[in-house]
């Protein structure tokens, strides 16, 4: 957590945090995650301390996007198991930001009544250039699965690399760097935010520590440039220009931020007699709904462990979900590097992720035909 700046003659912000004259003539701006009266285990705010207030811009004005969906209506319901070759990165005489990369591929709920979620993939060959993108929706949780993304954020900047992900909370600007072709999953929530599971019987440590999530330092740039400010509001894009950079914020406090995680230290927590944990046990992060441990999403890993039932079915059980699950692969092979985006919302898929994308693996189902009857049953 950054703390604000201090000067000998004047009152430094750690005391007020909205003084009347802030050190060398900032202007103090509170950024908040939940409403004002939120029970204080879950308040998030943040005091920002930046060259120029952040309402310094022109109108908004709306930016055409095919592939960013909120309506779930626009195509059938299509209850099949689905499964995604990789998707194409951009071609190189296309060049394609992470905005305009950006595609849904499933989602349920209702983003004007902040209740539901969305998964998209982004694809991406160039970098933001004098331009920010934020959510007025809800968060970003961005999993990426090649390429490198060094993110500015009017917090400071971040690398993240993959098998590691990101959370750029609502509201907050931030643009997209990358050196190569980039591509990979977001997860987007309306409902309130993501926190770390409870750990009930597990005790005090495990799964995901809270030590192992990094917030960025504060990096200011003080630039007087044309720049466009992309907000996604509603589900859909809108722009504004302003004449400087947004990522003016020279010091900033509080405990709303985005953050990043390494997937490499999550703890994991497995069986070591017989049978299978159930797979809620690989949870890193959740977004909890209004229903006692019932999740509006779940984001879980299925790292490298050591797996030592004894006398168990090798692979995970079958299993009939009454939740919806969305999965996807960092590296390697199934159970070497996999997440999973669960959820209590039910999924629909866009026409794009059906059929426009020409991805979907029309014989996926063949994988489970081989499947023998082995039941002998008591001789007559």
């Amino acid at each position: 957590m950054n703390l604000p700046l201090k000067t000998p003659d004047v009152q430094e912000p750690s005391l007020k945090d909205s003084p009347q004259k802030c050190p060398y003539g900032l202007y103090a701006e509170q950024l908040s995650g939940t409403a004002f009266t939120a029970p204080r285990v879950a308040n998030k705010r943040s005091w920002l301390y930046r060259i120029r207030p952040s309402v310094l811009h022109e109108p908004f004005k709306p930016y055409p996007h095919k592939t960013l969906v909120d309506d779930w209506t626009q195509w059938h319901p299509n209850p099949n198991q689905l499964r995604w070759h990789p998707f194409d990165l951009p071609a190189n005489d296309v060049k394609s930001d992470f905005v305009d990369g950006m595609a849904t591929v499933c989602g349920g709920g209702d983003v004007r009544s902040r209740h539901g979620i969305a998964v998209h993939i982004y694809a991406c060959n160039k970098s933001m250039e004098n331009r920010c993108l934020y959510n007025s929706d809800g968060d970003f949780l961005i999993v990426p699965q090649k390429g490198t993304l060094c993110i500015t954020t009017e917090f400071g900047k971040m690398k993240v690399d993959p098998n590691e992900i990101v959370v750029i909370q609502q509201g907050m600007r931030f643009s997209v760097q990358i050196s190569e072709p980039s591509r990979g999953y977001i997860l987007e929530v309306w409902d309130g935010h993501f926190t770390l599971p409870d750990l009930g019987p597990i005790g005090a440590n495990g799964l995901a520590n809270p030590r192992d999530f990094l917030t960025p330092v504060a990096c200011y740039e003080d630039i007087q440039a044309p720049y466009t400010i992309i907000s996604k509001f509603q589900g859909k894009l809108f722009f504004a220009q302003q004449d400087h950079s947004p990522f003016d914020v020279v010091a900033w406090h509080g405990n709303y931020a985005p953050y990043k995680y390494d997937l490499e230290k999550f703890m994991v927590i497995n069986t070591v007699s017989f049978d299978h944990a159930d797979p809620s046990i690989f949870t890193v992060l959740t977004c909890q709904s209004t229903r006692p441990g019932v999740a509006i999403a779940d984001f879980v890993i299925f790292p490298p462990r050591w797996s030592v039932g004894e006398n168990t079915f090798r692979p995970p059980y079958y299993h009939r979900n009454c939740m919806s699950e969305f999965m996807g692969l960092i590296t390697g092979h199934y159970e070497a590097k996999a997440f999973m985006f669960e959820s209590s919302i039910g999924l629909a898929v866009t026409k794009w992720a059906d059929s426009a994308c020409q991805k979907v693996d029309e014989k996926y189902f063949e994988c489970w035909q081989p499947l023998a009857k082995h039941f002998k049953g008591p001789a007559q």
